[in-house]
């Protein structure tokens, strides 16, 4: 990531995303400024703000696929969870706090 620019992270995306030009440039120039505050001295890092993304559009617009991708180019784990399953307690599904159970454990295999 080093010398990655938010044009090469585009230029990747490109090749497995068709379309959502603007939501690669913007989520590239995101994941470069994330990367340049891990850089900072500790003491720097709390002055700058981390600027957060939530990627929200239709099924099959390519925003899972945008994630998975990024995680692949950053030798990241990625962990895919269907919000979409979500119940309150009491009825039929799954409870915010088993999904997160589940997303921990699965997180501590990959560590």
């Amino acid at each position: 990531m080093d010398n990655l620019t938010p044009k090469e992270i585009v230029a990747y995306l490109d090749k497995y995303v068709i379309g959502q030009n603007a939501a690669k440039k913007t989520i590239a120039v995101a994941l470069r400024n994330r990367y340049r505050r891990m850089q900072l001295d500790i003491d720097m890092q709390q002055d700058v703000t981390p600027k957060n993304i939530l990627m929200i559009g239709s099924t099959g617009v390519g925003k899972t696929e945008i994630a998975r991708r990024l995680a692949k180019m950053m030798n990241l784990p990625f962990i895919k969870v269907e919000a979409s399953k979500y119940t309150e307690v009491g009825f039929v599904g799954r409870d915010v706090e088993s999904m997160i159970r589940d997303l921990a454990a699965t997180a501590m295999q990959i560590v």
